[in-house]
């Protein structure tokens, strides 16, 4: 199994590598399946609003809520979670080259959210890039059960990973 780990301690670091590597992988005419952070814009109300990307060209959802103001818990949407992921599945993973998932999170941890894919995938033989915080770290550890190798944050050492699992 191929599982590449990412991880920044810099805040949105690690969306920033899995984004950048998925445009220089696309680029090359590689077959992706997944979602990607977009970057974010002036349109979300709050700095905290979250969309991805479905791979390979979309559509874009919104995973986090709006809680109201003054709230300080979770924001991310279980429902745009699993829009995401019925997305993702209805567009299928068997004919992908790579499984790109920008962050194993609070969902992934308890065994759901994008978890059924990731086997998906491994069961097809599609490596998996996958981005991981320090909150869900244990969670992934626990998950790959060893499989996982853990990538340097940096350009270059993420995208010579995927091109040498993608065989380039």
């Amino acid at each position: 199994m191929n599982i590449g780990i990412v991880s920044s301690e810099v805040l949105g670091r690690t969306d920033e590598l899995i984004s950048q590597t998925v445009a220089r992988l696309q680029a090359d005419g590689a077959v992706l399946a997944g979602i990607v952070k977009v970057p974010v814009s002036a349109k979300g109300d709050h700095p905290c609003d979250m969309d991805v990307r479905v791979l390979p060209d979309g559509p874009e959802i919104r995973i986090t809520q709006s809680l109201g103001a003054g709230s300080t818990g979770c924001r991310l949407n279980p429902a745009g979670i699993a829009e995401a992921v019925a997305a993702v599945e209805g567009r299928g993973i068997a004919g992908a080259e790579l499984f790109v998932l920008n962050k194993f999170g609070p969902q992934e941890a308890e065994g759901h959210g994008f978890c059924e894919a990731i086997g998906t995938a491994l069961e097809h033989g599609i490596p998996v890039l996958v981005g991981v915080g320090k909150g869900s770290r244990e969670a992934l550890e626990g998950f790959v059960d060893g499989m996982g190798e853990v990538l340097e944050p940096e350009p270059e050492a993420i995208y010579a990973w995927c091109k040498g699992v993608l065989g380039n």
